[in-house]
């Protein structure tokens, strides 16, 4: 449903910029007489203006104001060639999908925007959201009929298809789950670490930052992406003393293992087993062993519970 119900609210919008064709039933604005180039440049521009609407009224999570962009009986056929019809159907999958993804925020481009005739425009454009959903990386292209009614520009049909980019995702997909906002509290200390897609979800970014009981932070940067000259999954940890490591991740029944090797920023080599074992959708259990620093070893951690957090970071 997920992936289906994405091109719903991809389609049928529009953006600040258009690229209007240039042939004989639409010549371009220089070949046209004066008032005729304006009276366009005002239709266009009205359709413009909708568009802002459109796209304001997603990303403020309103979906009633979503639907009112189409006529009364118009019309949305997703890329899987499923068809909604009337604004109250259209409002009710923009309710179900703003609910599953309230954090999305919508892009779009507009590639042509043509008047045929004073009432009639056609549009073709891509359509992206950050952050991006879950699943192979993907842009929608639409098309989209406009009609004009009582003086008011409106999507009478929308049409989808999925265009997916390239991307290492299928090697990393099953990493899938960590992606979000994670909280943890252990001794006094507060971890907070946010977790997103990079490079068409070829890598992971994870971002974290300890707040101590002293009041002191320290924080990181991890990247964890395919190596594919390896074989395996790999990470990139860079901690805010200038030290690094790598680790190479093997999956384990209900979790990974990442075996680091790295440096301390005063240069001092390092080795650890990190272990995530997933508890379920919202939380997983975190512990470093297996510790050593310039060749002594260290305690192990405790097990450290992550949860995930709703909150926007």
């Amino acid at each position: 449903m997920a992936i289906s119900l994405l091109f719903l609210w991809l389609s049928g919008s529009l953006s600040n910029s258009v690229c209007l064709g240039q042939d004989r039933e639409n010549p371009s604005a220089s070949d046209r007489p004066a008032a005729e180039s304006s009276d366009s440049d005002a239709e266009l521009s009205a359709i413009r203006a909708a568009s802002e609407e459109f796209v304001a009224a997603f990303n403020a999570g309103d979906a009633q104001a979503v639907a009112a962009h189409w006529t009364a009986k118009g019309e949305l056929v997703n890329e899987a060639g499923q068809k909604f019809v009337g604004r109250e159907a259209i409002a009710g999958e923009y309710e179900a999908l703003i609910k599953a993804m309230p954090q999305a925020k919508m892009r779009i481009v507009i590639d042509s925007l043509k008047l045929l005739s004073d009432s009639a425009a056609i549009e073709e454009g891509r359509a992206m959201l950050d952050p991006a959903p879950a699943g192979a990386p993907a842009i929608s292209k639409y098309l989209v009929v406009h009609v004009k009614e009582n003086g008011k520009w409106r999507m009478s049909t929308v049409r989808d298809s999925r265009l997916e980019l390239p991307s290492a995702y299928r090697n990393v997909a099953d990493l899938e789950w960590l992606i979000g906002n994670w909280t943890a509290e252990e001794h006094g200390a507060k971890t907070v670490s946010v977790c997103r897609w990079i490079a068409n979800k070829s890598f992971m970014e994870r971002k974290y930052t300890t707040t101590h009981s002293d009041g002191t932070t320290t924080a990181g940067l991890q990247l964890i992406g395919w190596n594919p000259e390896g074989g395996h999954i790999q990470s990139w940890n860079f901690s805010a003393d200038g030290g690094h490591a790598v680790g190479v991740w093997r999956p384990l029944d209900g979790g990974w293992q990442a075996d680091l090797r790295g440096v301390t920023g005063d240069g001092l080599p390092t080795s650890a087993t990190n272990v995530l074992r997933r508890l379920d959708d919202n939380a997983y259990v975190w512990q470093s062993t297996r510790r050593t620093l310039a060749g002594q070893s260290l305690p192990d951690t405790d097990e450290v519970v992550l949860k995930r957090s709703r909150d926007q970071q």
